[in-house]
């Protein structure tokens, strides 16, 4: 390592490369197993630098957390045209979020595992994040049927479609050959043809391309 190539990098620009091998670590190993000694390694910068910018594990687990929810939370909505309707604005949120959990497999299991099993801060980060996923998801639904459901039973929608689409990442991730475009096709036939639908042989299609 270079120290005058080190010690001439903007520090947003090593904060970020310390975070990005966080993420890795964490997301690889867990909480608990990921040490501060590893980190610094993997980000080609000394344990006290770490310490220095990002001053303890805790705090930067929960950068880690922070940065990994806003980069899904808007791969989400930049993957959306809201000028679509409704179901084609669906689809496109769970391609786009699919698609990011495919690529970024450590940052998704430092959001979906490790934050909500190691205490109720890092989980109070997720929690955020999730909310404007279902916030996000409610008004899909209600403007694609704004007479069909009450208010409760659409939040009640927005949090099962939600959960589902969580899950489905968590096995999709975990499963060989499984692509974003195929687990967000499983997903859009059962939240908008429905089950019932899918038995009678009517699915919905995905657009080309």
């Amino acid at each position: 390592m270079d120290p005058v190539k080190t010690k001439r990098m903007p520090r947003a620009v090593r904060e970020q490369q310390m975070l990005d091998a966080a993420v890795r670590i964490f997301g690889q190993r867990g909480y608990m197993a990921a040490s501060m000694d590893d980190i610094a390694e993997v980000a080609g910068v000394s344990k006290p630098l770490v310490y220095l910018y990002l001053h303890s594990k805790d705090e930067l687990f929960s950068a880690c957390i922070r940065r990994e929810a806003r980069a899904l939370i808007s791969a989400v909505r930049s993957g959306v045209d809201p000028s679509l309707p409704a179901d084609r604005r669906l689809w496109d949120g769970l391609l786009a979020f699919f698609t990011h959990t495919a690529r970024h497999p450590d940052g998704w299991s430092v959001l979906h595992v490790q934050a909500r099993t190691h205490g109720d801060a890092f989980a109070a980060e997720v929690t955020a994040m999730r909310a404007e996923a279902v916030a996000f998801v409610t008004g899909l639904i209600a403007e694609a049927a704004p007479e069909a459901y009450p208010e409760r039973e659409t939040a009640g929608l927005a949090q099962s479609l939600v959960g589902a689409a969580e899950s489905l990442a968590a096995w999709a991730n975990a499963t060989p050959g499984v692509t974003a475009r195929q687990a967000a096709a499983t997903l859009m036939n059962f939240a908008w043809a429905g089950l019932g639908g899918l038995l009678e042989g009517r699915a919905w299609s995905p657009p080309q391309g």
